[in-house]
């Protein structure tokens, strides 16, 4: 029985090609006490093989975080299947604003220990204990009063291409970064303020209002749905739209485009740009900030040293990385030295 990928990603792209058919990106999350994750993995695995699905996807003990593409043909039998596991049964799907047929090349399904890296000891608090969840028109409004703080609870290099009106965003490179940061700089208003939290999808905020409610913060809120479900309310209810620039997503597509605004800077040559891309040297990808202008000068690079190994012939190049670790496994997407204007 087959419970992993035998294609490489050039076949399956090349087999989505061939099929002409529209799929769809989507994601989803749900904690909840899952007994045997490498069971339900495997489970989840064997009925999403069968229709098509690929993507990203971890399992755990505490529950589920999926990124993942389907057939639009599938997407019922998708939705069936997961109807049909208790926990799952009406969970809401978040559908991308923009689809791209190759969002993703292969299905993964990993069991983690975490489905988020929070960095948290889930038993000293009561991770039920969310924050009050705020449909995209009681968003807006509530943001909009003196008494509110808001916070995007993701890391730089998303934020830097796109946030909300009036938001703060750490400058982190982790989600369990961002938790102690935030904690100290905003702890003298536990009662006084409105803490209003927002990421992609929500999972993060999930926990993080958790978190801050055990920490003393009377009033905590989140964005239900993050800006996903935000950005389809807004065009759905014709609602002011409070977010600027991009929404930055973890799949071939990088980004989802939000407004026309353009917030940040081609990290070679500083000229406005808000394209993530990753460095062309498979042995660096680093993942950067590049306008057309600088993509076309250096290749796709980041730095001419990138520039001259990613030019040598495929062979030469594996021989290069042969036994070397793959620097992209280094979280420093964004922070090189080599880049002259990075955030």
């Amino acid at each position: 029985m087959q419970l992993y990928n035998k294609l490489s990603a050039e076949e399956r792209a090349k087999l989505i090609d061939e099929a002409g058919e529209k799929r769809l990106t989507i994601s989803f999350y749900q904690y909840y006490n899952i007994k045997n994750p490498p069971l339900f993995r495997d489970k989840l695995f064997i009925e999403w093989d069968e229709i098509g699905v690929l993507g990203r996807t971890y399992v755990s003990s505490e529950g589920i975080n999926a990124q993942i593409s389907v057939p639009a043909k599938s997407f019922d039998k998708l939705k069936a299947q997961l109807d049909a596991i208790s926990f799952l049964n009406g969970i809401r799907l978040n559908v991308a604003i923009e689809q791209d047929n190759k969002s993703f090349l292969k299905l993964k399904i990993k069991v983690r220990d975490k489905i988020v890296a929070d960095g948290l000891d889930d038993d000293s608090f009561d991770v039920r204990d969310i924050g009050t969840h705020l449909k995209a028109a009681d968003f807006n409004e509530i943001i909009a009063k003196e008494d509110t703080i808001l916070v995007d609870m993701r890391n730089h290099y998303e934020s830097e291409i796109g946030h909300f009106d009036g938001a703060w965003t750490p400058d982190v490179d982790t989600f369990r970064d961002s938790l102690p940061i935030i904690m100290d700089e905003i702890e003298d208003h536990k009662e006084d303020k409105n803490l209003v939290m927002y990421c992609t999808g929500g999972i993060r905020c999930e926990k993080a209002s958790a978190y801050f409610k055990h920490n003393g913060f009377k009033n905590v809120y989140q964005l239900e749905g993050g800006i996903i479900e935000y950005t389809r309310q807004v065009k759905s209810e014709e609602l002011e739209n409070k977010f600027k620039g991009k929404n930055f997503v973890f799949d071939q597509r990088r980004a989802e485009k939000i407004s026309d605004d353009v917030l940040s800077n081609c990290h070679q040559c500083g000229e406005p740009s808000d394209t993530h891309v990753n460095c062309a040297n498979a042995a660096c990808h680093l993942l950067f900030i590049q306008c057309p202008s600088c993509a076309e000068k250096m290749d796709h690079c980041c730095t001419e040293e990138c520039q001259s190994v990613a030019a040598l012939p495929e062979a030469e190049q594996k021989e290069l990385r042969r036994g070397k670790e793959i620097s992209n496994k280094i979280f420093r997407k964004g922070r090189s030295e080599a880049l002259k204007y990075k955030d």
